[in-house]
């Protein structure tokens, strides 16, 4: 084990993606699977404490809420656009910490912009950057938002 990180388990993880033709980056890809599976089990974990049970459980309490379908959000990753389903409940109290409501990004996205930033890459060669590594697009009116606190400090 690495930093909490079983590397054979990630081994494991790559050698079968390799078998059965998955690549390992891009749309499709295992990172970007991994990226899909980790926050919508963050997700449906904070649901489950949301309204006390899990989900199979029989309802906990007789305030009505419980479990109400998914919706779909897109959210950019330090891997690319993930597609991810997102829990719904009864009475729309859910407020997920892991993907907040609206949110386009996930944490660490915008420090990746400011670390080229920082490195005296213009918007236009992040845009490229993101572009071809991660295979993300993002116009260069929204890297400027995100760097524009910089130029003022």
């Amino acid at each position: 084990m690495t930093d909490g990180l079983d590397v054979r388990i990630a081994q494991e993880l790559v050698d079968r993606a390799r078998k059965e033709g998955v690549s390992l980056a891009g749309p499709g890809g295992l990172l970007s699977q991994i990226t899909k599976t980790v926050p919508e089990a963050a997700l449906n974990a904070e649901m489950d404490e949301h309204l006390g049970y899990s989900k199979g459980d029989p309802t906990v309490g007789g305030d009505g809420n419980h479990r109400n379908g998914r919706s779909q959000n897109t959210v950019h990753t330090d891997v690319g656009s993930v597609r991810i389903d997102v829990p719904r409940d009864r009475k729309s109290e859910f407020e997920p910490v892991m993907v907040p409501k609206h949110s386009r990004r996930v944490e660490g996205f915008d420090e990746s912009i400011i670390s080229l930033y920082a490195r005296g890459l213009t918007t236009g060669e992040i845009q490229k950057h993101l572009s071809e590594i991660y295979d993300m697009e993002v116009s260069r009116e929204l890297i400027s938002k995100i760097t524009a606190g910089l130029s003022a400090k």
